[in-house]
């Protein structure tokens, strides 16, 4: 999100994506859930205008290897998205995004575009989630080896070349 900050990308979600993350992290018990909660407020807040209405009937008229899917294209198409951040091309073809003007981009694509866009902001918002990670972890990460195991390699790879 310290890219969307930067004004690289425009975040946007439905009320069923923050409710699929809630109840996802709920599922793990403990804290998640609460965490999940606090932070999906903390996402509201700072982009008031990010959750986007999907008109009844939409999702209807749209198709995805995975049903239970359609809704993620649904509020992309409602709120004239560009694209869908995903790791997950299998459910997300880019044919059929392609044909609703859309995009598939993996985050580890979209944070190297954010890289090239504007390098020192993105160097420190990297230098910033790797305090947090060590302050949170207790142990001492190196910035790539965090990156590649928050499935970002290029990513962490670009940061410390």
């Amino acid at each position: 999100m310290g890219a969307a900050r930067l004004g690289v990308f425009q975040p946007l979600w439905s009320q069923r994506i923050m409710g699929e993350w809630y109840y996802a992290a709920a599922r793990h018990g403990g804290t998640s859930a609460a965490m999940a909660e606090a932070e999906i407020a903390v996402l509201r807040d700072a982009w008031p205008g990010a959750e986007v209405p999907v008109k009844a009937g939409l999702e209807a008229r749209l198709s995805l290897p995975d049903p239970a899917d359609v809704h993620v294209l649904a509020a992309a198409i409602a709120s004239s998205a560009d694209g869908i951040v995903t790791m997950n091309a299998k459910d997300f073809p880019r044919n059929v995004l392609s044909e609703e003007g859309v995009i598939r981009i993996d985050p580890d694509a979209l944070l190297m575009d954010a890289l090239d866009h504007d390098p020192d902001g993105m160097r420190q918002i990297a230098e910033a989630v790797l305090a947090e990670a060590n302050r949170l972890s207790g142990r001492s990460w190196e910035m790539r080896p965090l990156m590649k195991k928050a499935r970002l390699p290029r990513f962490g790879k670009a940061l410390v070349s």
